[in-house]
C-alpha cells in the first residue's frame, strides 16, 4: 500500500550515526522531518544536508527534529558527514540513517519490494530514494515531497511548510499559494464569513468560497 497524507507514519527501528533509534520514540511528542538519499558522498546530496544542518536551529526553534537517511553504512556516514560539515561550515547536529539494508525505503515506498543493492552500484540504482517526509507529533504524515536526483530540495520551502501546518492547526485556516509567514491566511470553508468575522474580524471577501484575514501572531 502507497503511504498517503494522514497516515501513521511506518515504525522502524534503526541504526544512526548517533545509535540505535526506534523512530517513532525518537519523534517523541515533536515534529520530525526525514529526507532521503539515494548514496553518500554524492554533490546534490552534500549540499542538501549541509542546507539542512544549517537550518536545524531554525528547526528546533519550531519543535521539530530534522533525521537524514541514506543508502549506505554507518561508517561511510561518519566520513561523509565531515564533508557535508565542510560544506556547511557548521555541524551536522542530527542522526543520519544508515539504510545499507534498504528496510525504511522500502517501508516508505521509495523502493520496490524487490529491490536489492548490486556490486558497484551508483546512485542510478536507488535514485527514488529522495522523498521529503514532514510527520506531526501524533506520528502522521503531514507531507511528502520527492525530488529528482539532479535538483536540490529547497529546505526554506520545507521550513515554509512546516510553519504553514503548525499554523494552520490554531484555527480553521489554510494558507494560500506563495504564503509567508506574517502574510493573510484563509478562513476555512466550514466557518461561514459572518461567523468568521465575529471569531476573527475585519474579512476580505474576495468570493464567497475566498476569505482572507490576518492570523493573530
Amino acid at each position: 500500500m502507497a503511504l498517503r497524507i494522514n497516515d501513521i507514519a511506518p515504525n522502524f527501528t534503526a541504526d544512526t550515526t548517533e545509535g540505535q533509534i526506534d523512530f517513532h520514540d525518537w519523534i517523541g511528542d515533536s515534529y520530525a522531518v526525514l529526507f532521503s538519499h539515494p548514496k553518500d558522498f554524492t554533490p546534490v546530496c552534500t549540499t542538501e544536508f549541509g542546507a539542512a544542518a544549517r537550518l536545524s536551529g531554525e528547526f528546533a526553534k519550531r519543535n521539530a527534529k530534522i533525521i537524514g537517511l541514506s543508502v549506505d553504512p554507518v561508517e561511510e556516514h561518519l566520513k561523509w558527514k565531515a564533508d557535508i560539515e565542510t560544506y556547511a561550515g557548521c555541524d551536522a547536529s542530527f542522526p543520519i540513517i544508515a539504510d545499507d539494508g534498504l528496510k525504511v525505503a522500502k517501508l516508505y515506498d521509495m523502493l520496490p519490494a524487490e529491490a536489492y543493492l548490486p556490486d558497484g552500484r551508483t546512485p542510478n540504482d536507488s535514485a527514488t530514494v529522495r522523498t521529503t517526509f514532514i510527520i506531526n507529533p501524533d506520528k502522521k504524515i503531514e507531507l511528502m515531497l520527492i525530488y529528482p536526483m539532479t535538483v536540490g530540495r529547497n529546505f526554506d520551502e520545507i521550513l515554509r511548510v512546516l510553519d504553514a501546518i503548525q499554523g494552520n492547526k490554531t484555527g480553521p485556516f489554510a494558507t494560500p499559494a506563495n504564503w509567508r509567514p506574517g502574510e493573510d491566511v484563509i478562513v476555512g470553508l466550514s466557518v461561514s464569513t459572518e461567523d468568521a468575522r465575529a471569531q476573527f474580524g475585519e474579512i476580505e471577501e474576495i468570493f464567497p468560497y475566498l476569505r482572507k484575514v490576518k492570523r493573530a501572531s
